[in-house]
């Protein structure tokens, strides 16, 4: 088995190989360069600092990292971060971090198999497909890091808690594939594991008839909750000031799967139609999982493999759950865009046909199982042709691809035997995939940002202290999307972090509600044109511009989003900076007395009386305080729930300026006292007393595993001495 597992890693190399022979930045597009990288980057800067970087307060939007998705309590994404300054090149860390966990992954599916009875081969046959499917290829390993990272580690789960349940194996395992699946920080896979186990545990109770293993299964899962609650519990309790804090249920119909577009898992060439952002007929194979799914159906002896429905069902209630889920509703909560449920679909399929033709597969009745086939063929393209009907000539070409690859198969299974049906079966999704890929070309999901740090940087102004960039990533024309052209000017999502330089923009997927309000600001930090009024006007409490509370040394402003606003005179305080060379995207404003980022720490405004700091840190801001008749001290800290404040160890409530900028009342009589600001995660304290819980469980349900075992092996002596 140990052979075929590393066969599996060998298969998911040359996939790797293989689809960068068709786009060497396949791995490194859309979210990964616009989120990840940089968030690798900025946190491993911080962590070779010595920080622990769950808050970064001139990040604003971006800079609260217990909300997205930075994994800050998952081991093996703290190692990538550390990781990621050293390397220069940015495509080529993505690259390398995402062949890793493809190949965690491919194993995790051969385990399935395996745990379900399949032969070696076809589990490897399963384990190399899954990585070439479709939606996991093109979205999850080219886009979405923490789907890759989370399933890579659901799989593993799922294969350990079948062990775990029929007693080959004891409770860590499925600990920690569960916690580290959690982990991930992104919610999809968290819920996912859900169902696995959900379904896991009803087809055991169907297979096994006996209830005994299930608590065990239950208690551990438990456990794994316990111990990653606090990867969520902050963005639950935060949820109320986020773009994400609703309750809602909404069918709207965008990225969600239709069933019938699951006849087109064995077309390599199909497009499969549902609403997304490129319009109704997708410009990717998404709903493709692997060429011999469907065809592979008519050569299963179905009257011998009922008898392994029980065994097995648990498969297809997982892919029961997903198929219900994928085609709808569009919204659930958090929980958006049904289509990221595709690579269950795919594990689900995978596994059981794969377990299927290995155990019950047949050749007999040739002739009847090759109509059947041709049948089945004839509905993928029937299925892709309606779906797209503009590719004909595609899709016809897919077929006979398709019908040839189910001939040769068949070939050598009567003259070669099944371990040349499984080479074969896997050398031909090598091929497939680079026509994939290559068909897909340009990509629609590329920013082409540069992937060389050192070159960005080299290209990029030299800005120091905190700025700000107001622009609209839409107005990038697609010639200027190069080091040559915008990108040495202007910055979206997390690019400021690669470059090392301190920018409130950044990439979030779950921003703060009110702050967004404020700028018109976007997820990837774009604003709309009246964000620069907005910047400058007084906020009415304080009567201090934005710019001030938020205590910013500069504004970057995209020529192309304010056309005329260099014809007017600069803000009070502030002057027009030339940069020559920068001139055709940015313009820039400066402050004429120099950058006030550095001075009086992240105290911004206070009504009456003085404020003076003493120390900063990321999470805390201590400041003295003088105020005989009372204050507000306003600090350019983005109000997350989280917040303290104490004067002289008494505590004092927390408020917030234009629902954005966290605030603190001191009581008249003031002098000289020391006020205390400090941040933590809401619910760390919760988070940590669970975890140490969760910690506690495993290791009495190990305990009670290993005693179990030692009973179960002492049985025999004892049986023998009986006998003697």
């Amino acid at each position: 088995m140990f052979r075929w597992g590393v066969l599996t890693s060998l298969g998911v190399v040359l996939g790797y190989l293989t689809v960068l022979l068709a786009n060497a930045r396949h791995f490194y597009t859309d979210d990964t360069e616009s989120q990840y990288t940089g968030l690798w980057i900025g946190l491993g800067e911080s962590l070779r600092k010595g920080e622990f970087p769950v808050l970064v307060p001139e990040r604003w939007m971006s800079g609260n990292n217990t909300m997205d998705d930075a994994g800050l309590f998952n081991p093996p994404q703290l190692l990538i971060d550390l990781l990621a300054p050293s390397v220069d090149n940015m495509a080529l860390y993505a690259t390398v971090v995402k062949l890793i966990f493809a190949i965690i992954a491919a194993l995790g599916v051969y385990r399935i198999c395996l745990a379900y009875g399949a032969k070696p081969w076809w589990s490897a046959v399963a384990g190399v497909a899954f990585p070439l499917s479709g939606f996991f290829l093109f979205f999850d390993q080219a886009s979405w890091m923490t789907a890759l990272t989370g399933t890579a580690w659901l799989v593993h789960a799922w294969a350990s808690a079948v062990r775990y349940v029929r007693g080959q194996s004891g409770p860590i395992p499925v600990f920690v594939f569960l916690y580290l699946t959690i982990s991930t920080q992104y919610i999809f896979p968290a819920v996912e594991a859900v169902l696995m186990l959900a379904a896991v545990a009803v087809g055991e109770l169907l297979y096994q008839r006996k209830w005994r293993n299930l608590p065990k299964l239950v208690a551990v899962s438990g456990c794994a909750g316990l111990a990653g609650l606090l990867t969520f519990l902050p963005s639950i309790l935060s949820a109320k000031v986020t773009w994400r804090g609703t309750s809602a249920v909404i069918n709207d119909q965008f990225l969600t799967i239709p069933w019938s577009e699951s006849l087109n898992a064995s077309l390599p060439s199909t497009l499969p139609a549902f609403t997304s952002w490129w319009g109704y007929v997708q410009p990717l194979p998404v709903t493709y999982i692997a060429w011999f799914l469907i065809p592979a159906l008519a050569f299963i002896d179905w009257d011998r493999a009922r008898e392994s429905w029980r065994e097995l069902s648990a498969v297809a209630l997982f892919v029961g759950m997903v198929l219900m889920w994928s085609a709808g509703p569009g919204t659930i909560g958090p929980l958006r865009w049904p289509v990221r449920l595709l690579p269950m679909l795919a594990i689900g399929l995978l596994v059981l046909v794969c377990v299927l033709v290995s155990r019950y597969g047949t050749l007999s009745s040739l002739r009847t199982r090759g109509i059947a086939a041709g049948v089945l063929i004839a509905a993928l393209w029937l299925r892709s042709f309606s779906a797209d009907p503009h590719n004909f000539i595609r899709h016809l070409l897919a077929v006979l691809l398709v019908a040839a690859l189910v001939a040769a198969a068949v070939w050598l299974g009567r003259n070669r035997g099944v371990a040349a049906v499984c080479a074969l079966t896997i050398a031909a999704m090598f091929p497939i995939a680079f026509w994939q890929v290559e068909a897909a070309q340009p990509t629609p999901m590329s920013y082409n940002y540069p992937t060389n740090r050192s070159e960005a940087k080299a290209a990029f102004p030299d800005f120091p202290g905190n700025t700000i960039q107001l622009a609209e990533r839409g107005l990038v024309q697609s010639a200027d999307k190069s080091l040559d052209g915008a990108y040495a000017s202007l910055v979206f999502g997390n690019y400021a972090k690669s470059l090392d330089l301190s920018y409130v923009n950044g990439y979030t997927p779950t921003g703060h509600f009110y702050f967004g309000e404020l700028l018109c600001m976007r997820w990837d930090s774009s604003v709309c044109p009246d964000a620069y009024r907005r910047l400058f006007a007084p906020e009415e409490s304080t009567g201090r511009p934005l710019v001030d509370l938020m205590k910013l040394d500069r504004v970057v402003l995209q020529r192309a989003l304010f056309t005329d606003v260099r014809d007017k005179s600069a803000p009070a305080g502030w002057k027009w900076a030339d940069y020559p060379g920068h001139e055709k995207y940015i313009l820039v404003l400066e402050r004429e007395n120099g950058p006030i980022s550095t001075e009086n720490g992240r105290v911004a405004d206070i009504d009456a009386g003085t404020a003076t700091s003493i120390s900063e840190t990321a999470t805390t801001s201590r400041v003295r305080v003088t105020a005989p008749d009372g204050g507000r001290v306003v600090f350019a800290r983005l109000g997350w729930p989280g917040y303290r404040a104490t004067l002289d160890g008494r505590p004092l409530p927390i408020s917030v300026v234009a629902k954005s900028f966290v605030a603190v009342d001191v009581p008249a009589g003031t002098n000289g006292h020391e006020l205390v600001v400090t941040w933590r995660p809401p619910g760390w304290k919760i988070g940590v007393a669970s975890a140490l819980a969760g910690l506690a469980g495993v290791g009495l349900l190990q305990w009670m595993y290993l005693r179990e075992r030692r009973r179960e092996e002492r049985e025999p002596e004892r049986a023998a001495r009986d006998v003697g």
